[in-house]
């Protein structure tokens, strides 16, 4: 899991917790709008936080190029094309998160067009969701998935 440039401790501190219960890794690219040191941060967490232990980057640039080698990359993004109930996702799986406020930078989402995908959701007025609750219905697709993926591997 990864909050590129994450702006709000409180999705931050759920999003890690989320990672924590689901056996993920959460990844941090700088800058962040927070201090890893806030209370607020470390009370979204709540008593998890310091079991957390997310890896921090200090740029895109310094994280880009280990990217292919965390796994197959997709970006959660409501400018995606294909909805997230089309990926078949397989293991290792990165999920990538842009800010809160917008998104990812024009020339990530151009670069990896093909790898967007985003939430459906009914209401087309709505802009997005929250990143923490994005967060959590993405992870859980994806282990929704592995988890089918196990039982039929186990069926034959």
């Amino acid at each position: 899991m990864v909050l590129v440039e994450p702006e709000i401790h409180w999705n931050t501190g759920n999003a890690g917790r989320t990672c924590l219960a689901a056996g993920a890794q959460l990844h941090l690219i700088e800058p962040l709008g927070f201090s890893l040191a806030d209370r607020e941060l470390r009370r979204s967490g709540l008593d998890y936080w310091p079991r957390v232990k997310p890896r921090v980057w200090p740029s895109w640039p310094a994280f880009e190029p280990e990217l292919g080698g965390l796994g197959e990359a997709w970006f959660i993004s409501p400018e995606g094309e294909r909805d997230l109930w089309d990926a078949a996702f397989g293991p290792p799986t990165v999920l990538l998160f842009g800010k809160e406020t917008v998104g990812f930078a024009p020339e990530l989402r151009e670069r990896y067009r093909s790898r967007l995908l985003r939430i459906p959701m009914a209401d087309p007025a709505l802009r997005s969701l929250n990143l923490s609750t994005a967060v959590g219905i993405v992870l859980y697709e994806v282990l929704r998935q592995r988890r089918r993926q196990q039982g039929q591997t186990q069926r034959h």
